[in-house]
């Protein structure tokens, strides 16, 4: 309860931030704030073109949170194993490649799964390697594999796999894409995440197995003191290693969630933003797998909602990433009063 008090706390003190920083460029703090809902399908706008309404604006919102709640799970289960796994967007990408090209021979959705699943773990598997062998600091290594993979990635797409047209990797076909892009229901066009109710099923099980595992219990204990841990009779190395395969595991069902749902196609040269975005949602959940769930919501809200915003207000997109830097910070913030209170 102090935890979603704190969230609560952290996320209205960045909308009255960002509601000032509105009100300071001239714009309407509540319209702006309506507009983002709008955008969302939370709130019905004034119009809308043909085969559209709140329900697939609120349908277009779900598929581009899954990817966000399986790159928040993978930065939560980090932290409670004490890493921080910030190359969640190099394991995200290096899973959805492995998947695109799969998908050229395999057009298989679960093979598209199986497949973006083990790429991530064996990126973070590779991390909790590096720190349980060599003691090198998982932030180092995951960044450095941000870069690695990203070109590497790039360079391969833009000589073996590009499109001509739009410079981006080939699409993969509906067959293998985890994401029904226009499905027609009643007279509407709609975007149906296949992988949402796998990221709410897995969120649940995270939950389980945190709370009321044995191994899930040593990962928390290995996070708070590794040493206390290794005393305590814990094979702490070993639980670094396994952490982070985990960890990277979701990270890569994220990548294939967005890479292969939310979108058919990778943008060389770009990790996406979720990664980092996740670390804002992980600290606004607590680090808790149920309330990455619903800070997913709000943090998707802002960044898709800015679209509309910024169409309706003439107000810069940067606004909506302004507001969840405010958020991490705030959100940061409380973590660490929190750990002082203990």
């Amino acid at each position: 309860m102090r935890k979603f008090a704190l969230s609560c706390l952290a996320i209205t003190i960045s909308l009255f931030f960002g509601a000032l920083i509105l009100w300071l460029m001239g714009k309407n703090p509540i319209e702006a704030y309506m507009n983002i809902l709008q955008g969302v399908g939370l709130m019905e706008k004034a119009k809308y073109s043909g085969r559209q309404n709140m329900f697939t604006d609120f349908m277009s919102l779900i598929d581009a949170m899954t990817p966000m709640i399986f790159a928040s799970l993978a930065v939560a289960l980090a932290l409670k194993g004490g890493f921080f796994n910030i190359g969640v967007s190099g394991q995200m990408l290096f899973a959805g490649f492995c998947a695109h090209m799969t998908a050229l021979v395999i057009p298989s959705k679960i093979v598209v799964i199986i497949v973006g699943f083990i790429a991530g773990a064996l990126i973070g598997a590779l991390i909790g390697w590096l720190k349980s062998s060599f003691n090198v600091n998982e932030v180092v290594s995951s960044i450095m594999l941000n870069s690695i993979l990203m070109y590497v990635i790039t360079f391969y797409i833009y000589s073996f796999y590009v499109n001509p047209v739009s410079r981006q990797s080939a699409s993969i076909s509906a067959a293998a894409r985890l994401t029904l892009s226009g499905f027609r229901w009643e007279g509407l066009k709609v975007d149906i995440a296949l992988a949402f109710p796998v990221a709410i099923i897995i969120a649940l099980v995270l939950h389980w197995f945190i709370e009321k595992t044995t191994y899930g219990y040593e990962i928390k204990a290995s996070g708070l003191s590794p040493r206390a841990a290794h005393y305590a009779g814990m094979d702490v190395k070993k639980i670094a290693v396994v952490t982070m395969t985990i960890s990277g595991a979701l990270a890569g069902l994220a990548g294939v969630a967005y890479y292969c749902g939310y979108l058919a196609a990778i943008q060389p040269g770009v990790t996406p933003s979720i990664g980092f975005d996740a670390i804002a949602v992980s600290l606004l959940g607590g680090n808790n797998p149920l309330g990455c769930v619903l800070a997913s919501f709000l943090i998707t809200v802002i960044s898709k909602g800015s679209v509309y915003m910024s169409s309706r207000q003439n107000i810069d997109m940067e606004i909506a990433s302004l507001i969840t830097a405010f958020i991490l910070t705030f959100a940061a913030c409380s973590a660490v009063l929190d750990r002082r209170k203990k």
